[in-house]
């Protein structure tokens, strides 16, 4: 077992410049700014992707509302990050890969991470829903909620479907940047939510397989801990090929045109051969591999969907 979490004690004394930025780093950390980006990414596509684009036309968003949009989701997302890491900080403290993180370091209390999380989240979706619309706001709050109560709480220790359900969270950006602009959720909105609904599955068990004994120390059941390596390669092949008609999706729907859709067929077919090498190999290069090509992968596919919009 790991050792206890550290005790945190407030510096009573005068604090140096030093010390302040080291305080406000760990609450950066809280946030998740990795995580963030990608998040904000696909945020930014929804908005960008919806009628009328963001602008000074008629019918476009004005620029400074769309940065109160992309800024709500970031800090939205955030705020979830902090307050899954309050609840996880007993296996962050276990696994190789998350003890250096702020609360199993003993850097920051865990009420200040809970607090700092709800405050986060209680000011994103307040803006979002003043500033640009509640059917946004709703689905902003939904997104945290699902994050918080249906993964991390419920689903994490649970079952290894806990990525599956779970990874809807994660799924959302840009149907709430979709509705940030519109104020409804279309059908091509759900078409970018499935995109990433079905590529989380690939993507972190990629991770999960070579970071298998973390989860087993910490007691998660994840897929590779569960039902083993074979069986989740199988799995991340399956999921790699169902995604294949959603990323196809806004080609197909006419929000996209052929730029796209060349682009999006060697990104996705690079994708597939990726998980054919998991499904195959028996270490775990491969999966690193496609774990490091899995993020790149769906960076490059919002963005090819908003330079086609642009074109």
């Amino acid at each position: 077992m790991a050792a206890p979490l550290a005790t945190y004690a407030h510096d009573t004394t005068a604090g140096s410049a030093p010390a302040v930025e080291a305080r406000i780093c760990d609450f950066i950390a809280l946030l998740k700014p990795r995580v963030m980006t990608l998040v904000v990414f696909s945020g930014v596509a929804g908005l960008v992707l919806a009628p009328g684009g963001i602008g000074f036309a008629p019918g476009a968003l004005h620029p400074f509302l769309a940065l109160v949009a992309v800024f709500c989701i970031a800090v939205g997302a955030g705020a979830a990050g902090a307050i899954n890491m309050w609840y996880e900080r007993d296996i962050d403290a276990i696994m190789l890969r998350t003890r250096g993180r702020p609360l199993p370091m003993g850097k920051i209390d865990p009420a200040e991470a809970l607090g700092f999380g709800v405050v986060l989240t209680v000011l994103s979706v307040g803006l979002m829903g003043v500033a640009l619309n509640w059917t946004a706001a709703f689905l902003l709050a939904f997104a945290s909620f699902f994050y918080v109560f249906v993964y991390t709480i419920w689903l994490k220790r649970r079952t290894p479907q806990n990525i599956v359900i779970g990874g809807a969270a994660g799924a959302f950006p840009p149907m709430i940047g979709w509705a940030a602009h519109s104020g409804d959720v279309s059908l091509l909105s759900v078409a970018l939510f499935m995109i990433i609904f079905m590529w989380t599955p690939p993507h972190f068990w990629a991770l999960a397989l070579y970071r298998n004994d973390d989860y087993k120390r910490a007691g998660v059941p994840m897929l590779p801990v569960v039902a083993g390596e074979r069986a989740t390669r199988l799995q991340m092949l399956l999921y790699t090929l169902l995604m294949t008609p959603f990323v196809a999706a806004p080609y197909l729907m006419g929000a996209c045109g052929l730029a796209y859709a060349a682009g999006a067929a060697v990104l996705h077919g690079i994708f597939i051969l990726a998980a054919l090498r998991v499904w195959r190999d028996t270490d775990h290069k491969s999966a690193r591999a496609m774990f490091g090509y899995s993020i790149v992968y769906l960076f490059a596919l919002f963005a090819l969907m908003m330079a086609d919009k642009a074109a």
